[in-house]
């Protein structure tokens, strides 16, 4: 099987197959085939829209070739929570405090991501402030799980099958077109998590990427993205907008827009999300412990985390949930988990 084959059927409006997309990652990967046939079957498939099985079968396969950091103790019990980024609002870091909020309560999180490119401070800026190591060994990402409940899978050490094709997304970016690599990253979570929640950059996704996990066979999720009045959105689930949201898994029959105050909270302006650049969010996390944030961002925080803890099982009810969560963020055991991390890093 050749990429210009499936170029063509593509460009024909025709769908691929799960098989024929897995192939498709595979010669995608091969330093053989040139950067030309990359680029042109990328703009096709974006071109007709990617399908929920066509990503789901590229998705599968760039999971296969991963190097495996040796996490499965955690897998079935585990959750990541990310945003697929490229909403450009300029928000604050919501799902990597999530993530430290989880592990306070004693969800295993299996966080898989990179340097922001669409932001000023994305999450693994913000861990490697906050004392993480981003090129940590497998070793330490082991024993990072049992002492903290959560670690970090920085993309690039564990995706080799990305080499080849680089050149080629950042042709694409430079042109400022989209292709499947710009949803691909929350997919293909090296350790498999069972669950996820995951922010998309658009409406129009939302029930793809659903379909996509669900095919992808995770236990139970979320996919969500914020519609602002104003016509912009936001990969998270907030209190600034309509929450358009579907579910995968055990919670596949959840299609539906959740507002704030369906959710027993108040809306309020997107302004309170905004973060800027690293020191700025270091000092919004902080003012977020002591109680002293902008109440749409804390709202916003305990939202995903009850999100979170309801996907795992840990709460009957997203409500249930964002009560819990309120309690991490403010009782001390979110600042506490801030601080066990910075003392595991620093002697690990």
């Amino acid at each position: 099987m050749e990429l210009k084959e499936l170029s063509s059927q593509l460009a024909g409006g025709q769908d691929l197959s799960m098989d024929q997309a897995s192939a498709s990652a595979d010669l995608l990967a091969s330093s053989e085939v040139s950067a030309e046939d990359k680029a042109s079957f990328l703009t096709e498939l974006s071109r007709k829209g990617e399908s929920a099985v066509e990503v789901a079968g590229i998705a599968r396969r760039f999971r296969e070739l991963a190097r495996d950091p040796g996490l499965q103790k955690w897998a079935p019990d585990g959750i990541d929570v990310c945003g697929t980024g490229g909403d450009k609002m300029g928000s604050f870091n919501i799902s990597t405090t999530v993530v430290f909020a989880l592990a306070a309560a004693g969800v295993p999180v299996l966080k898989h991501g990179n340097k922001s490119i669409t932001s000023k401070c994305g999450s693994a800026n913000l861990l490697e402030a906050l004392g993480v190591n981003l090129m940590a060994d497998d070793e330490t990402l082991s024993k990072s799980m049992e002492q903290l409940g959560f670690c970090f899978m920085f993309a690039p050490a564990f995706h080799p099958a990305f080499k080849e094709i680089m050149p080629v997304r950042q042709q694409l970016a430079a042109k400022g077109q989209r292709s499947v690599f710009n949803i691909l990253g929350p997919l293909i979570n090296p350790a498999r998590p069972a669950f996820q929640l995951l922010g998309v950059y658009s409406s129009s996704v939302v029930a793809m990427l659903a379909d996509t996990l669900h095919a992808l066979e995770l236990k139970g999720g979320l996919v969500a993205h914020t519609a602002l009045a104003d016509g912009r959105g936001m990969d998270e689930l907030s209190v600034v907008g309509g929450n358009v949201v579907r579910g995968f898994g055990a919670l596949r029959d959840i299609d539906d827009t959740w507002t704030a105050e369906a959710l027993g909270l108040e809306q309020a302006p997107a302004d309170d999300l905004l973060g800027g650049e690293l020191e700025d969010n270091l000092r919004i996390l902080d003012d977020l412990l002591e109680g002293k944030a902008p109440k749409g961002l804390e709202d916003t925080v305990a939202l995903n985390v009850g999100a979170a803890l309801h996907i795992v099982g840990k709460c009957d009810s997203i409500q249930e949930g964002i009560t819990s969560a309120r309690d991490i963020i403010l009782g001390g055991a979110l600042k506490r988990k801030l601080a066990d991390t910075k003392a595991f890093y620093a002697s690990a």
